[in-house]
Protein backbone atom coordinates (compact mmCIF):
# COMPACT_ATOMS: atom_id res chain seq x y z
CA UNK A 1 0.00 0.00 0.00
CA UNK A 2 1.14 3.30 -1.34
CA UNK A 3 -0.69 5.87 1.45
CA UNK A 4 -0.05 6.06 5.41
CA UNK A 5 -3.92 6.13 6.82
CA UNK A 6 -4.88 7.18 10.06
CA UNK A 7 -7.77 4.38 10.14
CA UNK A 8 -7.48 0.78 11.22
CA UNK A 9 -7.10 -1.06 7.54
CA UNK A 10 -5.52 -3.67 8.58
CA UNK A 11 -4.80 -7.03 6.57
CA UNK A 12 -7.90 -8.70 7.51
CA UNK A 13 -10.57 -5.69 6.64
CA UNK A 14 -8.49 -5.72 3.00
CA UNK A 15 -9.00 -9.36 2.52
CA UNK A 16 -12.65 -8.55 3.35
CA UNK A 17 -12.58 -5.59 0.50
CA UNK A 18 -10.96 -7.92 -1.84
CA UNK A 19 -13.23 -10.51 -1.43
CA UNK A 20 -16.42 -8.54 -1.69
CA UNK A 21 -15.42 -6.61 -4.64
CA UNK A 22 -14.55 -10.52 -6.54
CA UNK A 23 -17.88 -11.26 -5.34
CA UNK A 24 -19.74 -8.78 -6.48
CA UNK A 25 -17.86 -8.51 -9.83
CA UNK A 26 -18.74 -12.20 -10.30
CA UNK A 27 -22.27 -11.54 -10.52
CA UNK A 28 -23.17 -8.75 -12.64
CA UNK A 29 -26.86 -8.02 -13.50
CA UNK A 30 -28.63 -5.27 -14.97
CA UNK A 31 -31.00 -2.48 -13.87
CA UNK A 32 -34.06 -3.23 -11.40
CA UNK A 33 -32.54 -6.96 -11.86
CA UNK A 34 -29.95 -7.34 -9.80
CA UNK A 35 -31.87 -9.73 -7.04
CA UNK A 36 -28.57 -11.71 -7.21
CA UNK A 37 -26.65 -8.92 -5.63
CA UNK A 38 -29.15 -7.50 -3.13
CA UNK A 39 -29.08 -11.05 -1.58
CA UNK A 40 -25.63 -10.59 -1.33
CA UNK A 41 -25.67 -7.27 -0.33
CA UNK A 42 -28.43 -8.27 2.59
CA UNK A 43 -26.45 -11.46 3.66
CA UNK A 44 -23.63 -9.14 4.43
CA UNK A 45 -25.42 -6.33 6.30
CA UNK A 46 -27.21 -9.31 8.10
CA UNK A 47 -23.49 -10.49 9.24
CA UNK A 48 -22.99 -7.49 10.72
CA UNK A 49 -25.89 -6.61 12.45
CA UNK A 50 -27.46 -4.15 10.67
CA UNK A 51 -31.51 -3.78 9.74
CA UNK A 52 -32.30 -2.60 6.07
CA UNK A 53 -35.24 -2.41 3.87
CA UNK A 54 -36.03 -2.11 0.39
CA UNK A 55 -38.25 0.92 -1.46
CA UNK A 56 -38.06 -0.62 -4.59
CA UNK A 57 -37.04 -4.12 -5.54
CA UNK A 58 -33.86 -4.96 -5.13
CA UNK A 59 -32.85 -1.65 -3.22
CA UNK A 60 -31.65 -1.82 0.50
CA UNK A 61 -30.88 0.66 2.55
CA UNK A 62 -30.87 1.26 6.14
CA UNK A 63 -29.62 3.63 8.81
CA UNK A 64 -27.13 3.50 11.80
CA UNK A 65 -28.91 5.78 14.66
CA UNK A 66 -26.36 7.94 16.47
CA UNK A 67 -25.98 8.23 19.99
CA UNK A 68 -26.80 12.38 20.16
CA UNK A 69 -28.06 12.91 16.40
CA UNK A 70 -28.68 16.77 15.54
CA UNK A 71 -28.66 15.09 11.28
CA UNK A 72 -28.82 12.35 8.72
CA UNK A 73 -25.78 11.89 6.65
CA UNK A 74 -26.16 9.29 3.44
CA UNK A 75 -24.20 7.46 1.23
CA UNK A 76 -25.14 6.51 -2.02
CA UNK A 77 -23.54 3.08 -4.51
CA UNK A 78 -25.47 1.78 -7.40
CA UNK A 79 -25.37 -1.70 -7.87
CA UNK A 80 -26.01 -2.15 -11.48
CA UNK A 81 -23.99 -3.59 -14.54
CA UNK A 82 -23.97 -3.17 -18.34
CA UNK A 83 -24.52 -4.74 -20.98
CA UNK A 84 -21.70 -4.75 -23.59
CA UNK A 85 -20.83 -6.79 -27.07
CA UNK A 86 -23.95 -9.11 -25.49
CA UNK A 87 -22.27 -9.66 -22.17
CA UNK A 88 -23.26 -8.33 -19.00
CA UNK A 89 -20.27 -7.23 -16.71
CA UNK A 90 -19.21 -4.43 -14.25
CA UNK A 91 -17.58 -2.18 -16.34
CA UNK A 92 -18.17 1.54 -14.29
CA UNK A 93 -17.05 0.66 -11.06
CA UNK A 94 -20.20 -0.12 -9.55
CA UNK A 95 -18.97 -2.94 -7.94
CA UNK A 96 -16.24 -1.18 -6.23
CA UNK A 97 -18.94 1.66 -4.97
CA UNK A 98 -20.89 -1.07 -3.47
CA UNK A 99 -17.59 -2.83 -2.14
CA UNK A 100 -16.69 0.88 -0.25
CA UNK A 101 -20.22 1.34 1.18
CA UNK A 102 -20.24 -2.20 2.47
CA UNK A 103 -16.53 -1.22 3.58
CA UNK A 104 -17.27 1.65 5.20
CA UNK A 105 -20.24 -0.33 7.48
CA UNK A 106 -17.87 -3.44 8.49
CA UNK A 107 -15.27 -0.83 9.26
CA UNK A 108 -17.99 1.20 11.69
CA UNK A 109 -19.14 -1.99 13.33
CA UNK A 110 -15.53 -4.01 13.87
CA UNK A 111 -14.25 -1.01 15.50
CA UNK A 112 -17.12 -0.12 17.51
CA UNK A 113 -17.77 2.73 16.02
CA UNK A 114 -20.50 4.55 17.71
CA UNK A 115 -21.79 7.75 15.65
CA UNK A 116 -23.11 10.54 17.16
CA UNK A 117 -25.35 11.39 14.21
CA UNK A 118 -27.38 9.16 11.88
CA UNK A 119 -25.66 7.61 9.13
CA UNK A 120 -27.88 6.08 6.10
CA UNK A 121 -26.02 3.34 3.68
CA UNK A 122 -28.35 3.82 0.49
CA UNK A 123 -27.73 0.76 -2.43
CA UNK A 124 -29.45 1.99 -5.33
CA UNK A 125 -30.46 -0.24 -8.26
CA UNK A 126 -30.44 1.15 -12.24
CA UNK A 127 -28.05 4.21 -12.05
CA UNK A 128 -26.88 3.11 -16.00
CA UNK A 129 -30.97 2.77 -16.89
CA UNK A 130 -33.12 2.77 -15.95
CA UNK A 131 -32.67 4.77 -12.98
CA UNK A 132 -33.30 4.14 -9.64
CA UNK A 133 -32.83 7.03 -7.79
CA UNK A 134 -36.41 8.91 -8.44
CA UNK A 135 -38.31 6.06 -7.74
CA UNK A 136 -37.02 5.30 -4.50
CA UNK A 137 -37.25 9.12 -3.48
CA UNK A 138 -41.40 8.24 -4.81
CA UNK A 139 -41.54 5.92 -2.17
CA UNK A 140 -40.25 7.92 0.73
CA UNK A 141 -36.74 7.19 0.75
CA UNK A 142 -35.60 10.51 1.66
CA UNK A 143 -38.28 11.31 4.27
CA UNK A 144 -38.38 7.64 5.95
CA UNK A 145 -34.59 8.53 7.13
CA UNK A 146 -35.08 12.46 7.99
CA UNK A 147 -32.24 12.51 5.55
CA UNK A 148 -30.35 16.21 5.71
CA UNK A 149 -27.50 15.19 3.26
CA UNK A 150 -26.09 12.67 0.61
CA UNK A 151 -22.38 11.95 -1.25
CA UNK A 152 -21.97 9.77 -3.83
CA UNK A 153 -18.80 9.22 -5.50
CA UNK A 154 -17.45 7.09 -8.62
CA UNK A 155 -14.10 5.45 -9.81
CA UNK A 156 -12.67 6.99 -12.16
CA UNK A 157 -9.47 6.58 -14.41
CA UNK A 158 -9.22 10.09 -16.02
CA UNK A 159 -7.91 11.18 -12.97
CA UNK A 160 -4.55 8.99 -11.54
CA UNK A 161 -5.33 6.98 -8.02
CA UNK A 162 -4.95 9.29 -5.25
CA UNK A 163 -6.64 12.50 -6.96
CA UNK A 164 -9.84 13.33 -5.97
CA UNK A 165 -11.98 15.60 -8.19
CA UNK A 166 -15.08 17.45 -7.86
CA UNK A 167 -16.85 21.06 -9.21
CA UNK A 168 -18.75 23.51 -7.67
CA UNK A 169 -22.11 23.77 -8.62
CA UNK A 170 -23.20 22.27 -11.87
CA UNK A 171 -20.68 19.36 -12.53
CA UNK A 172 -22.46 16.53 -14.21
CA UNK A 173 -25.17 17.12 -17.82
CA UNK A 174 -28.25 17.04 -18.17
CA UNK A 175 -29.45 14.81 -20.96
CA UNK A 176 -32.27 13.81 -23.30
CA UNK A 177 -32.75 11.16 -25.73
CA UNK A 178 -33.92 12.27 -29.07
CA UNK A 179 -35.76 10.30 -31.74
CA UNK A 180 -36.30 11.38 -35.10
CA UNK A 181 -38.62 9.44 -37.53
CA UNK A 182 -38.87 11.27 -41.23
CA UNK A 183 -41.64 10.21 -43.67
CA UNK A 184 -40.99 10.35 -47.41
CA UNK A 185 -42.50 8.44 -50.34
CA UNK A 186 -40.39 5.76 -52.24
CA UNK A 187 -39.86 5.75 -55.80
CA UNK A 188 -37.48 4.09 -58.10
CA UNK A 189 -34.00 5.70 -58.36
CA UNK A 190 -34.15 6.61 -61.67
CA UNK A 191 -37.35 9.12 -61.36
CA UNK A 192 -36.52 10.74 -58.08
CA UNK A 193 -39.09 13.13 -58.76
CA UNK A 194 -41.97 10.62 -58.28
CA UNK A 195 -40.52 10.27 -54.30
CA UNK A 196 -40.06 12.55 -51.33
CA UNK A 197 -35.94 11.57 -50.16
CA UNK A 198 -36.04 11.14 -46.63
CA UNK A 199 -32.27 10.33 -47.02
CA UNK A 200 -31.98 14.03 -48.95
CA UNK A 201 -34.39 15.64 -46.21
CA UNK A 202 -32.14 13.54 -43.26
CA UNK A 203 -29.38 15.23 -44.48
CA UNK A 204 -31.06 19.03 -44.46
CA UNK A 205 -32.19 18.10 -41.28
CA UNK A 206 -28.96 17.15 -39.64
CA UNK A 207 -26.99 19.83 -41.20
CA UNK A 208 -29.74 22.28 -39.52
CA UNK A 209 -29.51 20.79 -36.00
CA UNK A 210 -25.96 21.08 -35.86
CA UNK A 211 -26.26 24.62 -36.22
CA UNK A 212 -27.83 24.85 -33.12
CA UNK A 213 -25.50 24.86 -30.72
CA UNK A 214 -22.63 26.80 -32.69
CA UNK A 215 -24.53 29.86 -33.48
CA UNK A 216 -27.45 29.71 -31.79
CA UNK A 217 -26.51 29.04 -28.08
CA UNK A 218 -23.78 31.41 -26.26
CA UNK A 219 -20.49 29.47 -26.17
CA UNK A 220 -20.21 29.64 -22.90
CA UNK A 221 -23.18 27.44 -22.17
CA UNK A 222 -21.61 23.94 -22.55
CA UNK A 223 -24.33 22.09 -24.44
CA UNK A 224 -23.57 18.92 -26.71
CA UNK A 225 -25.89 17.31 -29.28
CA UNK A 226 -24.69 14.33 -31.22
CA UNK A 227 -26.47 11.97 -33.35
CA UNK A 228 -25.28 8.59 -33.17
CA UNK A 229 -27.40 6.68 -35.25
CA UNK A 230 -29.37 6.96 -38.36
CA UNK A 231 -31.01 4.06 -40.45
CA UNK A 232 -32.56 4.56 -43.66
CA UNK A 233 -33.07 2.95 -47.08
CA UNK A 234 -33.02 -0.22 -48.86
CA UNK A 235 -31.11 -0.19 -52.32
CA UNK A 236 -28.92 1.84 -54.00
CA UNK A 237 -31.93 2.47 -56.94
CA UNK A 238 -34.56 3.15 -54.70
CA UNK A 239 -35.41 6.59 -53.07
CA UNK A 240 -35.77 5.70 -49.59
CA UNK A 241 -39.60 7.14 -47.74
CA UNK A 242 -38.39 6.35 -44.17
CA UNK A 243 -35.08 7.28 -42.20
CA UNK A 244 -35.02 6.73 -38.32
CA UNK A 245 -32.01 9.43 -36.58
CA UNK A 246 -31.05 8.97 -33.21
CA UNK A 247 -29.28 11.52 -30.26
CA UNK A 248 -28.62 12.55 -26.81
CA UNK A 249 -28.52 15.99 -26.02
CA UNK A 250 -26.48 17.28 -22.92
CA UNK A 251 -26.31 20.33 -21.17
CA UNK A 252 -26.29 22.28 -17.94
CA UNK A 253 -28.77 24.94 -18.37
CA UNK A 254 -32.25 24.46 -17.99
CA UNK A 255 -33.42 26.90 -19.99
CA UNK A 256 -30.28 26.34 -22.86
CA UNK A 257 -31.73 22.40 -22.71
CA UNK A 258 -35.85 23.65 -23.14
CA UNK A 259 -34.60 25.73 -25.88
CA UNK A 260 -32.22 23.10 -27.84
CA UNK A 261 -35.48 20.42 -27.54
CA UNK A 262 -37.39 23.39 -28.92
CA UNK A 263 -35.14 24.39 -31.31
CA UNK A 264 -34.86 21.31 -32.99
CA UNK A 265 -38.55 20.37 -33.47
CA UNK A 266 -38.93 23.61 -35.03
CA UNK A 267 -36.31 22.73 -37.59
CA UNK A 268 -38.28 19.04 -37.92
CA UNK A 269 -41.45 21.23 -38.56
CA UNK A 270 -40.34 23.41 -40.86
CA UNK A 271 -38.63 20.73 -42.94
CA UNK A 272 -41.91 19.12 -43.16
CA UNK A 273 -43.58 22.20 -44.70
CA UNK A 274 -40.93 22.76 -46.97
CA UNK A 275 -40.48 18.91 -48.36
CA UNK A 276 -44.67 18.27 -47.72
CA UNK A 277 -43.23 15.11 -45.30
CA UNK A 278 -43.57 13.71 -41.95
CA UNK A 279 -41.41 14.08 -39.64
CA UNK A 280 -42.15 13.03 -35.46
CA UNK A 281 -39.55 14.13 -32.95
CA UNK A 282 -40.22 12.21 -29.87
CA UNK A 283 -38.00 13.48 -26.54
CA UNK A 284 -37.30 11.63 -23.76
CA UNK A 285 -36.03 13.80 -20.44
CA UNK A 286 -33.06 11.42 -18.37
CA UNK A 287 -31.02 12.97 -15.40
CA UNK A 288 -31.10 16.17 -14.61
CA UNK A 289 -27.27 18.02 -14.05
CA UNK A 290 -25.52 16.81 -10.98
CA UNK A 291 -25.52 20.06 -9.25
CA UNK A 292 -22.86 20.19 -6.25
CA UNK A 293 -24.12 21.87 -3.02
CA UNK A 294 -21.44 25.15 -2.58
CA UNK A 295 -21.28 24.47 1.20
CA UNK A 296 -20.86 21.02 1.15
CA UNK A 297 -18.03 21.48 -1.71
CA UNK A 298 -16.29 24.16 0.26
CA UNK A 299 -16.17 21.48 2.93
CA UNK A 300 -15.10 18.91 0.98
CA UNK A 301 -12.33 20.85 -1.03
CA UNK A 302 -10.99 21.68 2.50
CA UNK A 303 -11.06 18.31 3.96
CA UNK A 304 -9.10 16.63 0.59
CA UNK A 305 -6.52 19.27 0.39
CA UNK A 306 -5.71 19.01 4.03
CA UNK A 307 -4.48 15.34 2.96
CA UNK A 308 -0.63 15.62 1.84
CA UNK A 309 -1.45 12.10 0.74
CA UNK A 310 -4.26 12.78 -1.57
CA UNK A 311 -4.16 15.73 -4.27
CA UNK A 312 -7.16 17.42 -5.00
CA UNK A 313 -8.45 18.22 -9.08
CA UNK A 314 -11.08 20.97 -9.78
CA UNK A 315 -12.59 19.40 -12.51
CA UNK A 316 -14.50 21.52 -15.36
CA UNK A 317 -17.75 20.43 -16.56
CA UNK A 318 -18.45 16.34 -17.52
CA UNK A 319 -20.87 15.84 -19.96
CA UNK A 320 -21.68 12.03 -18.25
CA UNK A 321 -24.87 12.02 -16.26
CA UNK A 322 -25.50 10.12 -13.26
CA UNK A 323 -29.40 9.50 -11.60
CA UNK A 324 -26.89 11.18 -8.26
CA UNK A 325 -28.54 13.92 -9.31
CA UNK A 326 -32.33 13.43 -8.06
CA UNK A 327 -31.00 13.09 -4.61
CA UNK A 328 -29.68 16.90 -5.13
CA UNK A 329 -33.29 18.54 -5.79
CA UNK A 330 -34.24 16.94 -2.40
CA UNK A 331 -31.21 17.81 -0.08
CA UNK A 332 -28.06 19.08 0.11
CA UNK A 333 -25.60 16.54 -2.02
CA UNK A 334 -22.12 16.04 -3.29
CA UNK A 335 -20.66 13.80 -5.67
CA UNK A 336 -16.88 13.58 -6.19
CA UNK A 337 -14.18 11.59 -8.55
CA UNK A 338 -11.97 9.03 -7.10
CA UNK A 339 -9.08 8.36 -8.95
CA UNK A 340 -7.89 5.30 -10.31
CA UNK A 341 -5.60 4.94 -12.95
CA UNK A 342 -2.17 3.68 -12.33
CA UNK A 343 0.05 3.42 -15.87
CA UNK A 344 2.23 0.18 -13.57
CA UNK A 345 -0.52 -1.98 -13.31
CA UNK A 346 -2.11 -0.92 -16.63
CA UNK A 347 -4.97 0.54 -15.02
CA UNK A 348 -5.39 3.23 -17.78
CA UNK A 349 -8.39 1.99 -19.24
CA UNK A 350 -11.80 4.12 -19.69
CA UNK A 351 -15.12 3.25 -18.33
CA UNK A 352 -17.56 1.05 -20.00
CA UNK A 353 -14.43 -0.87 -21.54
CA UNK A 354 -14.19 -4.63 -21.26
CA UNK A 355 -10.34 -3.61 -19.41
CA UNK A 356 -11.24 -0.94 -17.19
CA UNK A 357 -10.04 -2.45 -13.56
CA UNK A 358 -8.73 -0.69 -10.78
CA UNK A 359 -6.39 -1.68 -7.38
CA UNK A 360 -7.62 -2.75 -3.83
CA UNK A 361 -6.29 0.76 -2.36
CA UNK A 362 -8.98 2.59 -4.24
CA UNK A 363 -11.44 1.28 -2.05
CA UNK A 364 -9.74 2.57 0.85
CA UNK A 365 -9.29 5.79 -0.47
CA UNK A 366 -13.14 5.54 -0.92
CA UNK A 367 -13.68 4.45 2.98
CA UNK A 368 -11.20 6.88 3.57
CA UNK A 369 -12.65 9.71 2.60
CA UNK A 370 -16.13 8.87 3.70
CA UNK A 371 -15.17 8.30 6.85
CA UNK A 372 -13.24 11.47 7.02
CA UNK A 373 -16.50 13.35 5.68
CA UNK A 374 -17.93 11.73 8.89
CA UNK A 375 -15.31 13.12 11.11
CA UNK A 376 -15.44 16.21 9.81
CA UNK A 377 -18.87 16.86 10.77
CA UNK A 378 -18.29 15.37 13.99
CA UNK A 379 -20.49 12.34 13.34
CA UNK A 380 -17.97 10.35 14.56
Amino acid sequence: MNRDYIWNFNDEFISYLKSTRANLNAMPELGMQEYKTSAYIKNELDKMGYAYKSHIETSVSGMIKGSDPSKTIAFRADMDALNSNNQIKHLCGHDGHMTILLGLLNYIKTNKIIPKDNIVFIFQPAEEAPGGAQPMIENNLMTDYNINEIYGLHIYPELKKGEIGCKKGPFLARICEIDVEILGKAAHGAAPHKGKDAILIASQFLNMVQGIISREVSPINPAVLTFGSIHGGSRRNIICDKVNLEATLRVFSDEVYDFIKSRVISIAKGLELAHNCTITVNTNDDYPAVNNDEALYEQFKNLITSDESLKYIDLDYLMISEDFSYYQKEVQGLFFMLGSQNEELGHIHGLHTHEFDFEPEVLLDGIDIFLKILKSKNAI
